[in-house]
Parts: C-alpha cells; structure tokens; sequence
C-alpha cells in the first residue's frame, strides 16, 4: 500500500501567527458532508496553487494541511482534501463528512494558504485517474456503463448486479438501462437518489421507471461514510427492502463505484467470499472508469481504499480471509441492526 501522507489531516493549532492566504466562507453543504466555499477558481490560480501543492485550511482557531487535488479517490479513505467543483473550491473527506467532523454551517469563514509547491505531486500522479465520455474510449457496453454481475464467494449467479446509475442525464446511462433491462432486474437498491432525484430520474428510463412504479425501487439518498448512523439506518431499510422482494437485484448509486463497493463487498463477505475476491470487484470499477491495471501502484492504492475500509468496519483490527465473514455480520447486527433471522433471509436470497 502506498505510504500515507503524514500531513494530510493533521491538525494544528496556530494561536499566535498571522494567517496569510485566501479568506472565503461555506456557501453551502451538500448531502455528503462535502463544503462548497465561496472561493472562486480565479482566486485559488491568483495565489498560486494548484493540483499536487498542499494547502492550510483555517476554521476558527484550528487549521488542518491538505492536499489540492482533483478528486476524493487521490487520498486515503478517511482523509481530507480540496479541490475545484465547478467554479469554486471544495473541501471534503473521501469516504467522510468533513461539515461534521469540523463542525461547519453556511456562512462559516474559511482561511486557505498555500504551504508548499508540489509537495503532494508524486502521490498524485501515481493516484491520478482520468476517464472520459466517450463510449468509443470503452472495450464495451459493459465496462463503458461499470455493469457487471457479481457472483463472488457463495452469490448465486442472475442473483445480484451493480453498475452506475441507468436513469439520469449521463452518457453512460443508456448504457447502463439497456443492459438492466436485458439482465431482466427485479429489484433496484438506489443508493444515492432523493425523492425529488428520483422522480426527475425517471425520465430516462421507462424500464427503469416501471421497476419504481411496481413498488420494487428503493431509493436511500446514502452519504458514503459506512461508519454514520445516516448511512447505516439507510442500508438497512435497503437490505431489508431486498429480503421483501425479489433477484435479480440491482445495486447501484451514480457511478457504482463507491457506495455500490461498499456494498457489495459487505454482501460478498456475508456469502463467503474471499479477501481477494472482494478487492478485485472493487477496483474492478476503477480498471472499467480509469483502465487501472494490475500491479501497478494506482491499482495498489485503489485496492488500499477497500482494506482500510473493511479494517475501519472492524475498529481499525486487522481484517483477513480467516474473519471477513465475522466481521461483515458483525457490522450487519451491531452497526446495521439486522437480526440473525433477516441475515439469514438475505443470505438465502442471494444463493
């Protein structure tokens, strides 16, 4: 795994120094917990700071150093970062909720500076995944659309699939419908969608939309911290929805990578699948999106986020193919609160 960057989330208290840089303020925070600033493009490129440069953020009278980068999967899961969104500058947690382990609102000033040039530039440009549009750029429909089956340890096949989201304004989603469609889905586990998104997502999918009518379609509008209570009540209406109902399953969010992964890899481990199984339908997404390859140090670092992600789930203990299963229960009854009687109408669904 790649070495971590050990200033990356460090607080540090600067009572006494003048605090020289760029003063913005929370102009809004999504449902992620990520911090949408005031802080335009042109003020960042003004003072000098770009992608692989680490940067101060000042809240009050604690400031943590960040790398700036292009986006959350260039640091560890659990680590904070900025980057641009659109037209301004956002602060964020990959795999966290940075407005609530800082304590942010709207109107909250912010005080970013420059630290030091390049600093972070080696780790990115290992990190660094870029993807485009175009389905000409894609070996197929398939990896184009990040849909696959996932058949890992005991989940019987025509059973459980994930891909990105088949029914929203993205070139992938025709993609992504037809083939929902063609693997004849029953049920859909959308985990990022709110009302208002799902009913605007409709539109882009008859098929997709006639799941949702029949009453088969959940949608949970999911943060990506496994470790919130948001997250895990939410799941567990999903999981619970998925005993009611029946496979094939689809479980998707918008791209299918992250929240789908987590997922995904929690249902595999309950089926016993294998540590290395988990970890190659993982980055599996990352190899469809970014053409990761194996054996290299971006595949490594990809790999590195579901680790650390199981060992989180297992209070920061080492997680291995000898207590995979026990840990994924574990979390499925003490965090998720599921009885042993629904895990075991989950399993039996999935066999």
């Amino acid at each position: 795994m790649l070495k971590k960057f050990v200033l990356i989330g460090v607080l540090v208290v600067l009572s006494a120094m003048v605090f020289a840089g760029i003063i913005g303020h929370v102009q809004e925070v999504d449902k992620y917990g990520n911090v949408h600033t005031d802080i335009p493009v042109e003020a960042v490129v003004y003072a000098a700071i770009e992608a692989g440069d680490t940067v101060s953020i000042r809240i009050g009278e604690t400031t943590i150093v960040v790398p700036f980068v292009t986006t959350y999967g260039d640091v560890d899961r659990g680590s904070a970062l900025a980057r641009y969104s659109g037209d301004h500058v956002l602060l964020a947690i990959n795999y966290g909720n940075f407005a609530q382990t800082y304590g942010l609102e709207a109107g909250t000033m912010i005080r970013m500076a420059l630290v030091e040039k390049g600093a972070y530039k080696e780790e990115l440009e290992i990190r660094h995944l870029v993807r485009t549009d175009l389905r000409s750029d894609y070996a197929s429909d398939e990896v184009f659309a990040n849909f696959r089956e996932i058949t890992i340890g005991n989940i019987a096949p025509h059973r459980l699939y994930r891909c990105s989201h088949p029914s929203i304004d993205d070139p992938r989603a025709p993609y992504a419908a037809a083939l929902v469609e063609a693997a004849g889905i029953k049920t859909v586990i959308n985990l990022s969608d709110s009302d208002e998104e799902l009913a605007a997502s409709y539109a882009y999918s008859q098929y997709y939309k006639s799941i949702g009518e029949a009453g088969n379609l959940i949608n949970l509008n999911m943060g990506v911290d496994m470790l919130s209570d948001d997250f895990s009540q939410k799941l567990k209406s999903g999981l619970l929805f998925m005993i009611e109902k029946e496979p094939p399953y689809l479980v998707h969010c918008v791209e299918g990578k992250d929240r789908a992964g987590i997922v995904g890899a929690l249902l595999g481990a309950i089926m016993d699948a294998k540590t290395g199984e988990i970890y190659a339908d993982y980055v599996k997404s990352y190899e469809n999106y970014y053409k990761v390859a194996p054996g290299t140090l971006a595949y490594e670092a990809v790999e590195g986020i579901i680790a650390d992600i199981l060992v989180a789930m297992n209070d920061g203990n080492p997680v291995d193919d000898s207590n995979i299963k026990e840990v994924a229960l574990n979390y499925l009854k003490t965090k998720i609160g599921l009885s042993d009687v629904q895990i075991a109408a989950l399993q039996a669904k999935l066999k």
